[in-house]
């Protein structure tokens, strides 16, 4: 209908350029445009007293228009209007077309699999009819492009569809060729992270278009689907670990199943959920404890429920290193108090922490405990003056001590701790504390998660009773009991605290975790935030030890709540060198980039450090990768490694300054083969749909390709000239005029004026 009307197809008019030929320049077009018009408006506008009263109002404004749309389109086709359209040269052109041949194709649908439907619409007259006008090339697509002699050699069996990386692929190998068109078959199931930007801009440089055909439901009946599990890739031995994981369901709203961590046979955590709506985007989070140390590939599942077709992508496995080092934390107390006492109680028995205190007993006196055995000197002159030997702890606890008692330097050294050294820094109440203690005034305020009172006499020796917010119902330092509602309980049955401080009002970017009422006001009790490369908190008392004394004899409580509290403080202070990969999970890809940032003992950037990782895989995989420092980022450092084998791998990358050791970290990562096309099975429409607009070709669905190669040949790629389509003898310009000459001719005689 569409060319019966406008005589060529859309294609022209979304790719032309419109044009007049006519001699006359285009501003006398206009000028008469105007003149017509203006002339037509006086006539009626003479004529208005001899018309009928009925007629003498807005009637006369719409007879008016439509005379003067009847005179402009007659002026414009005096001026000999048309389309100048780019057009492929016939035989002189090469029409690749693609088919994906990942296993996703290979999934029926109405009595055929994805890739007999692309069969059977290519030999349904469209490679025929695309072969009477142009070179054809058939390739398959995967992981990469392969060109083939028939559609015979199409299996949909291949374990990884990279679109991207394919287009680019066959964009590099027809360099010298004139490709005049791209036709993609796919469902769009890709499973590289979609197409970059440098695939774009190799087919625009050419300006190749690439028309994508989509195949498969846009919408997979009953399946319950994982979309992705985040957890840290690290963690302390024998600590709690949160997992969040993300999925969603089509066909089984309101349901309920169980979603599980498991560690090779061992169950982890188990957790019933109920399902949303369908498509909606669901997150679940798990915690649970990692175990001793190790490697560990952790598997996440939600049991499949009865009639899902796809229960292959209800699983996802994360790999997570159990650290068996014990973090230092140093804990700084300005006098003699119980929080003291029961804190060094509550860490005695946590192989993960070592707690190393200093205590001041008088004005100019202190008591040490916990101190390395081997240097016996460790504190001696008190609290650290260098950067050096303060950084060599992870984490940071200040006690009742006014910020006064910290020189200029040391302030500045507790400050560059959390945001430069990347620890953790925890402030308890006191009388000596916060905004008691000046630390609102001091230049060490702009580290804390909250904006202290500026006023003395914020410490109160009241009872105060403590209850989670909804940010510490999630938080893995405040979980008493794994189950959430039973420890919303036990934080409401708590017993009181023997003491509070009014922290001020948390800064906007702090979550509070835990509530306290005292005196008939609520205030924040435990603020956390994250600040520069570490993180800070606040607890805002010095009572908890009444829950050990007050709850039954073995209550894990208060041990619980210190233990989870200092392992979040220092779990996740970076070494010397931290080491990370582009992907902890390559599916169905062989390479890995490795970056490593390197820091000196005053965890300063060592740009001319030297880096190596050393990788062990599967079936005695051993090798070694030299990292190069990236010029734009002093003290980063990058190198690239090819996974030949699936399986799980495990990376030292260690750096030294001369023949200085720097330090080493540990980093996991595994590929994957043959699991990547059991997720997102349904059309990816938006993506084929996306790559087509950004290169100027077009989305079809199978049932209109018919048309496809009478329009793929208005192109400028490949070898092309440029035609003029006239418009004048258009069907449409004649129906547009008998429209408007009869519309007028009917209001005429509707209103009586004819």
């Amino acid at each position: 209908m569409f060319e019966f009307l406008f005589k060529y197809p859309a294609a022209v008019f979304s790719k032309g350029e419109f044009v007049l030929l006519g001699g006359w320049p285009k501003w006398v077009l206009a000028l008469l445009l105007l003149a017509t018009a203006a002339g037509l408006a006086l006539l009626i506008r003479s004529r208005r007293p001899q018309a009928a009263p009925s007629v003498r109002n807005w009637r006369l404004s719409i007879l008016w228009l439509l005379q003067a749309l009847v005179a402009a389109v007659v002026l414009l086709l005096l001026w000999q209007p048309a389309i100048m359209v780019a057009q492929l040269n016939p035989q002189q052109n090469i029409i690749a077309v693609v088919v994906d041949a990942s296993r996703s194709m290979g999934i029926s649908e109405n009595g055929a699999t994805r890739e007999a439907q692309a069969v059977k619409a290519l030999q349904g007259g469209v490679l025929g009819d695309l072969g009477k006008k142009f070179q054809t090339r058939l390739y398959r697509l995967d992981s990469g492009v392969t060109r083939i002699a028939g559609v015979e050699e199409l299996k949909p069996s291949a374990p990884a569809t990279h679109i991207g990386e394919s287009l680019k692929q066959l964009v590099d190998e027809t360099a010298g060729l004139p490709v005049g068109a791209i036709v993609l078959l796919s469902d769009g199931a890709d499973n590289s992270g979609g197409i970059d930007r440098d695939t774009v801009a190799a087919l625009r440089s050419r300006r190749i278009p690439v028309h994508t055909v989509g195949f498969g439901l846009e919408q997979v009946g009953s399946d319950l689907e994982i979309d992705d599990v985040s957890v840290a890739p690290s963690a302390l031995a024998d600590s709690r670990l949160a997992a969040r994981v993300s999925f969603h369901q089509r066909g089984f709203a309101g349901r309920k199943t169980v979603l599980r961590v498991r560690d090779g046979d061992k169950v982890l955590a188990v957790h019933e959920v109920t399902l949303a709506g369908d498509g909606t985007a669901q997150t679940d989070s798990l915690l649970f404890n990692v175990g001793p140390a190790g490697a560990k590939s952790l598997q996440f599942t939600l049991d499949p429920l009865p009639g899902e077709a796809n229960p292959a992508n209800n699983s996802m496995s994360r790999l997570v290193n159990v650290e068996s080092g014990a973090r230092r934390v140093l804990y700084m107390e300005g006098e003699p108090r119980w929080e003291y006492k029961f804190i060094r109680r509550a860490e005695d028995d946590d192989h993960s922490v070592e707690l190393v205190s200093i205590l001041r007993t008088t004005e100019n006196k202190i008591y040490t405990q916990g101190v390395d055995p081997a240097n016996p000197k460790e504190l001696a002159d008190g609290f650290p003056k260098t950067a050096e030997d303060l950084f060599r702890y992870q984490g940071l606890i200040i006690g009742s001590v006014e910020a006064g008692y910290f020189n200029p330097a040391q302030q500045d050294l507790i400050q560059q701790f959390a945001d430069r050294r990347g620890g953790g820094v925890l402030l308890l109440a006191g009388s000596s504390s916060l905004a008691d203690g000046g630390w609102g005034a001091s230049s060490m305020a702009g580290m804390l998660p909250v904006v202290l009172p500026g006023r003395k006499g914020t410490f109160h020796r009241d009872p105060a009773t403590a209850e989670l917010t909804p940010a510490g119902a999630e938080s893995i330092i405040c979980r008493l009991v794994e189950d959430p509602a039973r420890n919303d309980q036990a934080w409401k049955k708590l017993p009181y605290l023997m003491n509070y401080q009014d922290p001020g009002t948390p800064k906007p970017g702090a979550a509070v975790l835990a509530e306290m009422t005292a005196g008939g006001r609520k205030m924040p009790l435990l603020i956390t935030e994250n600040y520069g490369r570490g993180r800070t908190a606040v607890l805002a008392t010095e009572g908890t030890w009444r829950w050990q004394m007050n709850l039954p004899v073995g209550d894990p409580t208060h041990k619980d709540f210190w233990q989870q509290l200092l392992r979040w403080l220092v779990a996740d202070t970076p070494g010397p060198v931290v080491a990370s990969v582009s992907n902890p999970v390559l599916y169905d890809d062989a390479r890995v980039q490795f970056s490593a940032e390197v820091r000196g003992k005053d965890y300063q950037p060592l740009p001319d450090a030297q880096v190596e990782a050393h990788i062990l895989g599967p079936g005695g995989t051993a090798a070694s990768v030299t990292l190069t420092q990236d010029p734009n980022s002093p003290g980063v450092f990058q190198g690239e490694w090819t996974a030949e084998q699936p399986g799980s791998y495990t990376t030292e990358v260690a750096a030294k300054r001369g023949d200085e050791e720097i330090g080493r970290d540990v980093l996991m990562f595994q590929r994957v083969d043959g699991v990547a096309e059991n997720f997102h099975t349904e059309q990816n429409r938006p993506l084929l749909e996306k790559l087509a607009s950004e290169t100027g070709g077009q989305y079809w669905r199978p049932q209109d390709l018919s048309r496809l190669p009478g329009e793929i040949s208005y192109s400028d790629a490949g070898i092309s000239v440029r035609e003029t389509k006239e418009l004048w003898n258009m069907p449409a310009v004649f129906l547009l005029l008998l429209a408007l000459c009869a519309s007028e001719w009917l209001l005429r005689r509707k209103w009586g004026i004819v």
